[in-house]
């Protein structure tokens, strides 16, 4: 496998919107997230299911997920380079729907939920193609990353459990849906 800075643009240019728009967001004292999150059961905050990646309640919320990001996108572009829109617009798609149908009545924002839903991806494609290094991958995912889980459960105050959960969810329905098709990415 032949490994070139290409596969991760789409990587940096996520980043890049990410803290462009978390600049304006603090410029505007966070009107975006007003406007753009997602807010469940409002045909208004219907837009938020494709927003809410990019809009973040805090400086702190985006760096928080910076990290996240780059780690388990980079693990994503590495080792699913041809799966990686399909299950990203997968997961931001049915995530997103499945916080706008049962979350609770608040604006919901971040990438948290992308983020569950690569981990969620990544640990059940190595399940469901039994190949070495997808499995390979899962397992590096769960001995680093195999805390985050509790993530999806409720109980943290002003933090989107729905969205971990829901984003969870759809990463593993996209590594189900999208078995065996890059197998040579």
């Amino acid at each position: 496998m032949v490994l070139s800075l290409g596969r991760f643009y789409w990587l940096a240019v996520l980043l890049g919107v990410i803290w462009a728009v978390e600049l304006v967001n603090i410029a505007t004292g966070y009107v975006l997230n007003g406007w753009l999150g997602l807010l469940p059961r409002s045909l208004s905050g219907l837009d938020g299911v494709l927003f809410m990646p990019f809009l973040h309640g805090s400086f702190g919320h985006a760096a928080a997920n910076t990290i996240p990001l780059v780690v388990l996108g980079s693990l994503v572009a590495i080792t699913a380079q041809r799966l990686v829109l399909m299950a990203s617009l997968i997961i931001v798609a049915l995530g997103g729907i499945g916080v706008w149908l049962f979350g609770a009545a608040a604006i919901h924002v971040g990438a948290s939920g992308l983020i569950f839903g690569w981990f969620g991806f990544l640990v059940a494609r190595g399940v469901v193609e039994k190949r070495a290094v997808p499995l390979f991958v899962a397992l590096g995912v769960v001995l680093f990353y195999g805390t985050m889980i509790w993530g999806v459960l409720p109980g943290q105050p002003g933090v989107s459990w729905e969205s971990h959960f829901f984003g969870c969810v759809a990463g593993v329905f996209a590594a189900y849906s999208l078995r065996n098709s890059g197998q040579t990415s």
